[in-house]
This record gives structure tokens, C-alpha cells and sequence, in this order.
């Protein structure tokens, strides 16, 4: 039994590997080739069109799971993000924003893939390991998040090299990437059935039917530990991208080149994946709640230095990106490990789509904010705001302890 365990998360590993390098691959140059086709004015676009992409498959992708299981929700989220590749390659051929705004929103469904490979990680392993399982498939997203962009100066010339218009390449690569991740999927990812589980107070001995996004939200409403994990994912993710995706403007109106923000933008990233394994032992070791509380406190630890760095110094914003990275890794892996273990089986799947997709959601909202409060009140009104954001996962915070101290005192 443990070695199908060990084959399912290792082909879940494999495909978010190809996943990431494809993702990043094409995020490298999607502002420069929504510019080069659009004008300045539309380079922001880009990522915006990805990102809510993502965010309004992840419920569809879910509800797919729950009625044909993950090896075809996640085969067929990659065959989408392949033709959203493909419309890019086509949109730049033919000088077409709108078609390449339309690729990108497909892109985006990636993105959404490789979240929710993480909760198909946890439901191949035993109930002890599920936040090691989400954490070791979250980390593969490493390797491509680092070895894509660097891809983007050979994925160019080889583009140049097919005859295509520059900043076209690098989405060729995504396309192989994303149609080999799906294959690999679709051919080899067998689901190990899960081990039997106590049934709780909320999930009855004969399984009901599944239920929608909404009716899952409305079920996290009234358990305060689920909805605490549920906001905690979109505010940690929000919080994420409104100061990360500042702070290569922030740094270069300090007169930083564009050598430095790379290597701060790296970091912030391995910090984002690299310790991934770390917060899922401890959080199987300790609990959830602790480690999601360790993440909240790292996340403030970054806005603090952030708002310092605002005043001028690269070696405080470079130390500020890598405590956000590791706050938003520990925040997503032990919300996803509550969410996981306190849902009953006939909303878990529902309730972990609506929760990526609030998460996205966020995220998009907070990149959409995060330039005019650049603009209105600098990197300093970035990082109040960012903080702003954390008040109500502070907020629900003891009656989730409370909740959880009835249920295990």
C-alpha cells in the first residue's frame, strides 16, 4: 500500500513540475508581449487575465473531482491551459490583444491545476500525512518557479528561430510543458483509495451527495475553525501579491537594477516553496492551528520590515519578500490541512474549490489596489494596507481555537 501511496504523490509531483516550469515560463514575458501588442497601457493585463483564469476554474475543476475524480479534473485543467498556450503563440502571429487576453485567462487555469494538485496529494496518503502530502506537491512548484524564467531567453530564440514574433517562444515551451504534464496525469496517476476514517459529528455514516460551492461556504460559516482557514488562505495570498507584485516598482523607483529586483523576486519565491516540506511535517507534528498561527506572525514580521524598507535599504527588502514568502507558505499549508481534515466528505471537494477560488480572487483584487496605493501613499501605504488585510483572520482567530479545544481538549 505504500508503495501505490509513493507512486500516486510521485506522478502528482511530476506533473506540478511540468505545471511550474510552464506557468513561469510564460509569466516571464506575458506583460512584455501584451505591451508589444497592446501598448504599455495593456501590460498589466496580462497577469490580471491568468490570474482570474484561475480563479474562476478552480470551482469548476473541483466540482469535475467530485463527480469523475482528480485524474480527470487535473488532465483536463492542463489541456485547457495548453490551448490557452496556443491561442498565445496565435494572438502573437496575428498582432491580437484580445486573443492573447483570452489565452491568458486559459493559461491561467494552471495555475489552479497546481493548486489543487496539492489536495489530491493529501487524499493519497494516510489521514496522519495529508499536510506533508499537499506540502512535497506544492513543492515541486520550486523547480519550475525557478527554471522557468530562465527559460525565457532560449524559449525566445528558439521561438525566433520557428519564425515567430519575439516573446512568443517561451509559450511554446509552455505548451509542451502543459500537454506532458496532462498526459502524464491522464495515463499514470491511478488515485490510491484513501484509508477509513472516524466519522465526525458532522459527516453522517451514509455519504450524502456532494454539494455546491456556495452550500460548502455557507456550511464553513457556522465552524469557526474552517472558516478561519478559509479567510486565512485568501488573506495570506492577498497580502502576498499586492506587496510582491510592488515591490519590483518600489525598488526600481530606489534606482535598483533589474539584476538586483531578480534575485530579491527569486528569493521571495523560494520562500514561497522551498520550506513547503518543513510547515507540512509540522503541521502533521503539531497541529494546524499552530502553524497557521506561525504564518500569520511571519506575515506581519514582513510587513513590519517592509514599511522599514520603505525609507531605503535593498538588504531589508530582500529580508521583508522572504518572510512574506515563508508566511504564505505556512498559512496556505495549514489552512489546506484544516480545510482538508474538517470538512466532511460530501463538502470537502466543493469546499476546497471555493477556497481556491477566493483565494485567486483575492489575489486579483489586491494586484487591481496595490498600484494606486503604490502611487497615493508609497511602498509605506503598501504594507499598512497589506496589514490591513490580516485583521480578520486575527479577528476569527480565537473562536477557532475555542472550537478546536471543544472538539480535542
Amino acid at each position: 500500500m505504500a508503495r501505490r501511496y509513493g507512486r500516486s504523490i510521485g506522478v502528482l509531483i511530476l506533473s506540478n513540475l511540468l505545471g511550474g516550469v510552464g506557468v513561469a515560463s510564460g509569466f516571464a514575458v506575458g506583460g512584455l508581449l501584451a505591451q508589444s501588442l497592446g501598448g504599455t497601457s495593456m501590460a498589466g493585463f496580462a497577469q490580471a487575465a491568468s490570474t482570474l483564469g484561475a480563479a474562476v476554474a478552480a470551482i469548476p475543476l473541483a466540482n469535475l473531482a467530485a463527480r469523475r475524480g482528480r485524474r480527470v479534473s487535473l488532465s483536463r485543467g492542463y489541456a485547457l491551459a495548453t490551448i490557452g498556450a496556443l491561442l498565445i503563440v496565435a494572438a502573437a502571429l496575428t498582432g491580437q490583444i484580445i486573443v492573447m487576453l483570452l489565452g491568458m485567462s486559459l493559461f491561467g487555469v494552471a495555475q489552479a491545476v497546481n493548486l489543487q494538485s496539492r489536495y489530491a496529494g493529501a487524499e493519497n496518503v494516510a489521514p496522519a500525512a495529508r499536510a506533508r502530502a499537499m506540502s512535497v506537491v506544492l513543492w515541486a512548484t520550486t523547480v519550475g518557479a525557478v527554471a522557468g524564467p530562465n527559460l525565457a531567453a532560449p524559449g525566445d530564440r528558439f521561438g525566433a528561430g520557428l519564425g515567430l514574433p519575439a516573446f512568443a517562444g517561451p509559450f511554446v515551451f509552455s505548451v509542451v510543458a502543459f500537454a506532458t504534464a496532462a498526459t502524464v496525469l491522464a495515463v499514470l496517476f491511478r488515485p490510491t483509495p484513501m484509508q477509513p476514517e472516524p466519522h465526525g459529528a458532522d459527516e453522517p455514516a451514509n455519504p450524502l451527495a456532494p454539494v455546491g460551492a456556495i452550500a460548502a461556504l455557507r456550511w464553513a460559516v457556522g465552524h469557526p475553525v474552517a472558516l478561519f482557514a478559509v479567510v486565512l488562505i485568501a488573506t495570506a495570498h492577498a497580502v502576498m501579491v499586492m506587496v510582491m507584485v510592488m515591490t519590483p516598482v518600489h525598488m526600481g523607483n530606489d534606482g535598483d537594477t533589474l539584476e538586483l529586483v531578480g534575485i530579491v523576486i527569486s528569493l521571495h519565491v523560494l520562500g514561497m516553496y522551498a520550506l513547503s516540506p518543513v510547515f507540512g511535517w509540522a503541521t502533521d507534528r503539531v497541529g494546524p492551528l499552530p502553524v497557521a498561527m506561525g504564518g500569520m506572525v511571519l506575515l506581519a514580521s514582513a510587513l513590519g520590515t517592509g514599511f522599514i524598507a520603505a525609507s531605503g535599504g535593498t538588504g531589508l527588502t530582500m529580508v521583508a519578500l522572504i518572510l512574506l514568502g515563508l508566511g504564505w507558505s505556512a498559512a496556505v499549508i495549514a489552512g489546506s490541512a484544516i480545510v482538508t481534515a474538517n470538512a466532511p466528505g460530501h463538502v470537502r471537494v466543493a469546499l476546497q474549490g471555493a477556497t481556491d477560488a477566493g483565494m485567486n480572487y483575492a489575489g486579483a483584487a489586491a494586484a487591481a489596489s496595490a498600484g494606486p496605493i503604490l502611487a497615493f501613499g508609497g511602498f509605506e501605504a503598501v504594507n499598512i494596507t497589506a496589514a490591513a488585510i490580516l485583521l480578520p483572520t486575527i479577528v476569527l482567530l480565537p473562536s477557532a481555537l475555542r472550537s478546536a479545544q471543544r472538539v480535542h481538549p
